[in-house]
């Protein structure tokens, strides 16, 4: 298949903030998923205890030197070990999505340290934080972002073929697998305009894990969705990490499907107030 720009999916839209729920067009289809296949990350930290993402001191400002210079980031610090199961909580403006640009390498913090995979990010030039970004992170969004002239395969395959430069045999079973495994073999090459809205999300998180990353970044993911077609998407992100290890960051203003998550990070005005973890989250 033709591709877009190579910068177009090897950079991500920036997190933009909360938006207005929609319904979703119709209820998704039943969920048949098959049982995942191959090798994932390890659940467990390594031995070395190394942070999968280490924050130290980390401020954010913009408009830096003018009138309206404002900083949103207040010197965070905030660790997050492989296979973890985080929510990110607070008000609108309490700097959620700006958070969510630094972590996602899509800006750069004014001020601190942030390490990424054991690697500090300050410095790295555009071609070494998109080869980290391709490494360690996905992407899901509370809009799906699917190109819609592509069929669901090609949308799941599509960041490999923007890091590899190609889709091999392997890499086209590998995204069929995932498929599968979202209720959705049957719907391979159909196009998002013919999935309902719990279907086009599910093709969405099987692109963001495509790439087997040890960080799945989610805003908002069930925000656009009712709630049935929501509970199904949170339940297989859910499985995903249980079964995969896979860690999540997921942003909610829904304290239901906060309260599901193994840890709950809360942010206000710019300063984290709360980091509890919940030793029987909810069902």
């Amino acid at each position: 298949m033709s591709a877009p720009g190579r910068s177009q999916a090897l950079t991500p839209e920036p997190f933009k903030g909360e938006g207005s729920p929609v319904s979703a067009p119709g209820r998704s289809q039943a969920l048949t998923p098959e049982p995942f296949k191959g090798e994932g990350f390890p659940v467990s930290a390594p031995a070395d205890d190394t942070a999968l993402v280490a924050l130290e001191g980390l401020r954010k400002a913009y408009n830096l030197g003018r009138p309206n210079e404002a900083e949103v980031l207040h010197g965070l610090s905030l660790r997050i070990a492989r296979g973890e199961f985080v929510a990110l909580i607070g008000p609108s403006g309490s700097g959620k999505s700006t958070l969510l640009n630094v972590l996602g390498l899509l800006e750069p913090p004014t001020a601190g340290s942030y390490r990424l995979l054991g690697r500090e990010t300050a410095g790295l030039d555009d071609t070494a934080l998109t080869r980290l970004r391709g490494q360690a992170l996905g992407f899901v969004f509370q809009f799906h972002h699917l190109l819609p002239a592509f069929s669901a395969l090609e949308n799941v395959t599509l960041p490999l073929l923007m890091r590899d430069g190609r889709v091999d045999a392997a890499a086209e079973a590998r995204a069929r697998e995932l498929l599968a495994a979202m209720g959705l073999a049957a719907a391979a090459g159909k196009r998002p305009g013919e999935l309902s809205g719990g279907m086009q999300q599910r093709v969405a998180i099987a692109r963001a894990m495509v790439g087997a990353p040890p960080l799945v970044l989610a805003d908002e993911p069930t925000g656009n969705l009712d709630r049935h077609s929501a509970d199904e998407v949170f339940a297989l992100m859910r499985r995903l990490h249980r079964e995969r290890g896979t860690a999540f960051l997921v942003v909610t203003h829904d304290p239901g499907l906060a309260a599901r998550c193994d840890r709950v990070v809360e942010l206000v005005d710019g300063q984290i107030v709360g980091d509890r973890a919940q030793t029987q989250p909810g069902p």
